[in-house]
């Protein structure tokens, strides 16, 4: 099978489908593009989501950190917690270890976050380091928001650029071969990224103004989460290439190893649907967070990109671009 996700149609058939658990107190429970499960706690719902990281080297600490957060912060709130699994190999070093919960320290204490427990483990199991990280939140339960709640007419808004981690991660991982290339400059440009990779403050303000629907964009890209968005709410959507951001630097990058952006790994982008998105985008830039208009939810079960005068379906993502670079 191809290295990343499950492809949505095996995940649905092979896992989704097998879930037979009905419990009426888990409100929100695996589904195709869903971030979290959501616990009927009476007044609030719990908020629970797992993340592993496996396709970064370098600052993995960090980088578990806000991927499993942003998956809370998607539901419209800030996480409370983490519980974090190490896996290492027989050769990592103490130093090694004390560098990553260092890294995911910094990052927990940044946000805000308790490490409310976890598991740190050698292991022949592994090649390499790897980080399993779980998150908890909480909401008012008529304040949740869902992947699945995009509505016809809604504006669909993109936060930041799309392919940021990547980008990130590319740099740092393959460093060398991108400043010989693109020079230094560029890739110590590119490693910054990996400091806008939180999508916690979006989420929290998109939360509180009122929003259908919200996705972090991770595996699969802005592409990727536009489908797992529709498909979720059982709607359409049309977008535009020339309105999704990207950077420069992530142009370049992208270009150099033959990939697409717009299907490139890109924690710390959120993907929104409400009916006023020129308010919430006036909303999110006046607290400092870039966010563009990039297309609308439709009616029809159609996925549309449109790039010109050329238009494309929007494919069920496949294996994550980064995975032809590592």
């Amino acid at each position: 099978m191809k290295v990343g996700k499950l492809p949505n149609d095996v995940l649905k058939k092979i896992i989704l489908d097998k879930l037979k658990s009905k419990r009426p107190d888990i409100l929100v429970r695996p589904n195709i593009g869903e971030d979290c499960c959501a616990v009927d706690f009476g007044e609030n719902v719990c908020l629970l989501s797992t993340d592993p990281i496996t396709g970064a080297v370098n600052e993995i600490g960090r980088l578990a950190v806000h991927v499993s957060c942003n998956d809370i912060a998607s539901c419209g709130v800030e996480p409370l917690g983490l519980l974090i699994t190490l896996l290492a190999p027989p050769d990592t070093t103490e130093e090694d270890i004390e560098t990553i919960m260092g890294q995911i320290a910094q990052e927990a204490t940044a946000l805000d976050v308790d490490i409310i427990g976890g598991h740190t483990e050698i292991t022949e199991a592994v090649n390499r380091c790897v980080i399993v990280c779980t998150s908890v939140g909480k909401v008012l339960k008529e304040k949740m928001v869902t992947t699945s709640g995009a509505k016809p007419g809604d504006q669909i808004i993109l936060t930041k650029s799309a392919g940021l981690e990547g980008t990130a991660i590319i740099a740092h991982d393959k460093e060398e071969y991108v400043a010989s290339k693109l020079g230094q400059e560029l890739a110590d440009r590119a490693k910054t990224f990996i400091n806008r990779i939180s999508a916690v403050k979006e989420g929290k303000i998109a939360g509180e103004y009122g929003v259908n629907a919200m996705h972090d964009v991770t595996e699969g890209g802005v592409l990727g989460a536009l489908w797992e968005v529709a498909e979720a709410s059982g709607t359409g959507v049309i977008v535009y290439r020339e309105r999704i951001p990207v950077e420069p630097e992530t142009a370049q990058i992208t270009e150099l190893f033959n990939i697409d952006p717009l299907k490139l790994i890109s924690s710390g982008c959120m993907l929104i649907t409400c009916p006023d998105g020129e308010g919430l985008v006036k909303k999110l830039k006046s607290n400092g967070i870039p966010a563009a208009i990039i297309g609308e939810v439709t009616a029809g079960p159609d996925k549309k990109m449109v790039s010109g005068e050329h238009e494309e379906c929007i494919p069920q993502p496949d294996s994550d671009e980064l995975y032809k670079v590592l």
